[in-house]
């Protein structure tokens, strides 16, 4: 299935730019974390988008309030207040959170876990070295296994041209997502 979209379509990116490989990592990570099984939790993106949109509506009352300056002026003194703590709530969000996570989910249909997966992934500045890190959604719950990781360079997935092999990656990651639920302790 994965070797007929490759075939067709195979997935580039600008070997020059770390944003780019990034990018298409964390998506092909996303990819085969969904097909094993794990749907997708958007709860924190959507109270994301919530918080983004009170944000905007607050800045759109400030700047098109029907009075003009000074006789709005306490109006506009508790928008910017407003504004500013729905900004520390939306940062304090991403910061405590979010951190690297690319992706959050729940626990497969079939399991008896009652706990999802929280994929993270880092590739530093200036370093061809990505880290995929796979971690219970709740490290509280008793279904919580330890997290796993691997570092490879991006090298061993990419061809010269810049198009991802993948069949390997694929591999990597499944193997990670194994290594994950089977609790094993050798990565």
């Amino acid at each position: 299935m994965a070797s007929n979209s490759t075939t067709k379509n195979p997935k580039k990116a600008n070997l020059l730019d770390p944003h780019s490989i990034k990018h298409l990592l964390d998506e092909s990570v996303t990819e085969v974390v969904k097909s094993k099984g794990y749907p997708e939790d958007v709860k924190l993106s959507n109270l994301r988008l919530l918080i983004g949109t009170v944000i905007i509506g607050i800045a759109l009352l400030a700047q098109f309030y029907n009075k003009k300056f000074p006789e709005n002026r306490n109006f506009l003194i508790g928008c910017i207040i407003s504004y500013i703590a729905f900004n520390v709530l939306l940062h304090l969000i991403s910061y405590t959170k979010e951190k690297n996570a690319i992706l959050f989910t729940y626990p497969p249909a079939d399991s008896f876990s009652s706990t999802g997966l929280i994929v993270s992934s880092k590739l530093p500045r200036f370093s061809d070295m990505y880290t995929l890190i796979i971690a219970s959604a709740d490290p509280k719950s008793i279904s919580a296994k330890k997290p796993v990781h691997f570092t490879k360079s991006v090298t061993k997935w990419f061809t010269k041209d810049g198009e991802l092999v993948e069949g390997l990656f694929w591999k990597d990651v499944d193997r990670l997502i194994d290594d994950y639920n089977s609790d094993r302790k050798n990565k």
